[in-house]
């Protein structure tokens, strides 16, 4: 376990490998966990690094930090520390959001960028998760953590075939604060994309599940408009965590664009 000290708190990483950098960012409510497998697999030829976002898995949780473009600073910060001057990101679903806008606000930072299952609009997220970032239900919610738990059980077999996948966001869960919980889900909510992304000039891939429930699979398409040298990858069995759903699959199509990514 790695972690540096920032002025918005502690930022815990984990690191894998050897090679040239790749960041890797989770999503809403997740950690660094997620991306277990993948490190393993570009381990042999990558020195992965994979982020806990402030107010989630062990990073530190500071109020008033959990904002996107927090992160999208928090990104910078640790690239900064850590002596790394420009390195690809991956990002799943808010993460993949936040590397599009580190694209767009530290451009000279970004080599590649892979997006995986992210909202380019906020509005496409899932009407529960919408509602999730207002006060008095985000608050609701969060203090009824056993209900909330019972339901993302319940709704595992729709958002991923993995079996394992509710253990990891059980766990999770339980490290969020009411903060970061609300503010994070508020403002990705209120996050778009559109507009900016035509100023990104470096190799784009987005990776959508058809499956997924998440976030709208059809995400893609504003992407691809915004920028038409982006590489898309649609995986028709995957829901919105294709590296649990498709697990070789994916790993293969990240490697191919890490290595390959050039413009289309």
């Amino acid at each position: 376990m790695s972690s540096l000290t920032t002025d918005k708190g502690i930022v815990h990483y984990e690191v894998y490998g050897r090679g040239k950098p790749v960041i890797l960012l989770h999503g809403w409510l997740g950690s660094w966990g997620l991306w277990q497998e993948t490190m393993g697999f570009l381990g042999h030829e990558y020195r992965t690094y994979a982020l806990d976002f402030w107010g989630f898995g062990e990073s530190g949780k500071k109020q008033s930090t959990y904002q996107v473009n927090d992160f999208v600073n928090m990104v910078d910060e640790f690239m900064e520390q850590l002596g790394i001057t420009q390195a690809p990101l991956v990002g799943h679903s808010m993460g993949g959001t936040v590397s599009l806008s580190v694209a767009i606000q530290y451009p000279q930072r970004v080599s590649k960028v892979a997006v995986i299952g992210s909202p380019i609009n906020g509005s496409s997220l899932a009407p529960l998760l919408k509602l999730a970032g207002y006060r008095p239900i985000g608050m609701l919610v969060h203090n009824m953590m056993g209900v909330l738990k019972l339901g993302i059980k319940l709704a595992t077999p729709m958002i991923t075939s993995d079996p394992e996948w509710y253990t990891m966001i059980a766990q999770d869960l339980d490290r969020t604060t009411v903060e970061s919980f609300l503010i994070s889900i508020s403002s990705l909510h209120n996050t778009d994309l559109t507009n900016k992304l035509s100023t990104i000039q470096m190799p784009v891939m987005g990776i959508y599940g058809d499956k997924d429930i998440i976030v709208s699979p059809d995400q893609w398409k504003p992407l691809k408009k915004a920028v038409n040298h982006a590489r898309i990858e649609r995986f028709s069995k995957a829901g919105h965590f294709p590296m649990l759903d498709q697990p070789r699959q994916f790993q293969k199509t990240l490697r191919d664009f890490l290595e390959n990514g050039s413009m289309l």
